[in-house]
């Protein structure tokens, strides 16, 4: 069965490809076995608040994605989901695992010795065909270095092996080469995945509602739909920021995430906000991102830190700041670039729902996410990571080298709730970034929307793309100023 689904087809496949789901009731009210367990790993990512399952009532209203696609909410469980996986896609292999770290580390080192080596002025004379071999040096290094973050988010899932010493040791270990807080990331990146799609507590890419693209733009919420278009060169300067410095934003700002911190449990996001001073950052044991009992990890997430960023004081020291630079800096925001791009697409689509607090359930959450595309260097360096997400936000568990077989396993049961978008494979995954930013301005419920079907939002923007946002009416004048007029 073909990967490729058709952008426009998303809400029109036909009933047969959902009888399996249909035949249950909605997964909003099911019974506790067909719902996600808590998992005693505080970033398991198949468990799930039970105070999240709630009795609404039943939707009313057309729902369109940006598209114009009709969008009906998912019925299937978690449990139909895990059960439609064959057993052997749960196994977990620890010396595989670590073959392939091992892979991506000699690919890191060979890469580096053969520019070290050959790359030089006694070799190649012509200085700018120098430069553009160490820019090709660079490119080649991220995309390495980018597969060796990938297995350490293996480690973070537990999908690396069957020890959770083995995962974290090594996750711990790639990650800091990386400058990455291991245990900080693990543990918000865990809350991401137990609320998927939910506007009040998702770690990522949660996006702008029309009251808040609104504020940041400085206009009431009914000019929205009057705008201009946004010109092409401010979107390309967004993405171009987005992609320099999105990450580390994230790791020390918390952009993206939700800014709902006053609603730590343990009084922990008093007075703290998003943003550079707010407290809210990765760095920190007295963050909101993290409970009282996470204190010793924090610390040892930064102790890795400190330990890398030593080592390559040392290097610069000694070799010259300039060649760090190349050696490590501009491969590390490739690394950078990769991750928020993959991210990015993978909760950003023109197709995809968010949900406020009294519609989202984990399954629907879990399938708020989209398949794509990158070829060889996807499947390959990348370890698939692109290719497979819809069936890792549901299972989180399984390893990469199992997770094309679990993805075709799933989707009878998904039926058209299954989203990809693999045209043009590798050029389709880039010309993906500027659709979704030309077209994902901001989320809004659609017109007409009652009940639960209220708390379905889509995006909308105002470069008169797809489906246009709503018209709303200017706030009535207050009576006062009426009488003075």
């Amino acid at each position: 069965m073909s990967a490729i689904t058709s952008r426009k087809s998303f809400a029109h496949q036909t009933d047969d490809m959902t009888s399996t789901s249909s035949s249950t009731s909605n997964s909003i009210a099911a019974s506790p076995e067909d719902t996600p367990r808590q998992s005693p790993s505080t970033t398991s990512l198949s468990s799930l608040d039970s105070n999240s399952e709630l009795e609404l009532k039943a939707g009313s209203g057309k729902l369109l994605d940006t598209y114009g696609n009709e969008f009906h909410l998912p019925d299937f469980t978690i449990k139909q989901i895990r059960d439609a996986i064959p057993a052997h896609c749960f196994e977990r292999s620890g010396v595989k695992g670590l073959g392939y770290v091992a892979r991506d580390l000699i690919s890191l080192a060979v890469t580096f010795y053969l520019f070290h080596t050959y790359v030089t002025s006694e070799n190649i004379s012509s200085t700018p065909v120098r430069a553009a071999l160490w820019t090709v040096y660079t490119f080649v290094q991220g995309l390495f270095g980018t597969g060796l973050w990938v297995l350490a988010h293996e480690c973070g899932h537990q999908s690396f092996s069957p020890s959770k010493t083995l995962n974290d040791t090594v996750g711990w270990f790639c990650h800091s080469a990386l400058l990455v807080p291991y245990f900080s990331w693990k543990i918000s990146h865990g809350k991401h995945h137990k609320a998927t799609g939910h506007l009040e507590r998702d770690m990522v890419f949660v996006p702008k509602t029309r009251d808040e693209y609104a504020s940041r733009m400085g206009y009431y919420v009914h000019e929205l739909s009057e705008l201009m278009e946004e010109t092409p060169i401010a979107t390309a300067g967004n993405m171009i920021g987005q992609q320099l410095v999105g990450w580390l934003l994230y790791l020390t700002a918390n952009v993206t995430g939700h800014n709902h911190h006053e609603r730590q449990s343990e009084g922990r996001g008093k007075g703290k906000t998003n943003g550079f001073g707010g407290g809210v950052n990765h760095f920190d044991p007295s963050s909101p991102l993290f409970e009282n009992k996470d204190g010793k990890l924090i610390l040892l997430s930064d102790l890795g830190l400190a330990i890398m960023a030593t080592v390559l004081f040392l290097i610069g020291r000694n070799c010259g700041w300039a060649n760090l630079a190349v050696w490590y800096f501009a491969p590390y925001l490739w690394v950078n670039h990769w991750l928020v791009a993959i991210t990015f697409l993978q909760h950003t689509d023109p197709t995809l729902p968010h949900y406020e607090a009294q519609t989202w359930n984990f399954a629907r959450g879990a399938a708020a996410t989209i398949d794509r595309e990158f070829g060889f260097i996807g499947r390959q360096l990348l370890h698939g990571i692109i290719e497979t997400h819809v069936l890792h936000h549901f299972v989180s568990t399984i390893p990469f080298y199992n997770a094309d077989e679990a993805t075709e396993a799933i989707k009878p049961i998904m039926g058209q709730h299954y989203r990809s978008n693999v045209e043009g494979g590798s050029i389709g995954f880039l010309k993906s970034m500027w659709n979704s930013a030309r077209m994902c301005q901001w989320i809004e419920a659609c017109e007409g929307a009652e009940g639960e079907n209220k708390g379905v939002l889509f995006f909308r923007n105002h470069n008169g793309l797809g489906v246009p946002p709503q018209k709303m009416s200017p706030p009535a004048e207050p009576q006062a100023a009426k009488k003075e007029g």
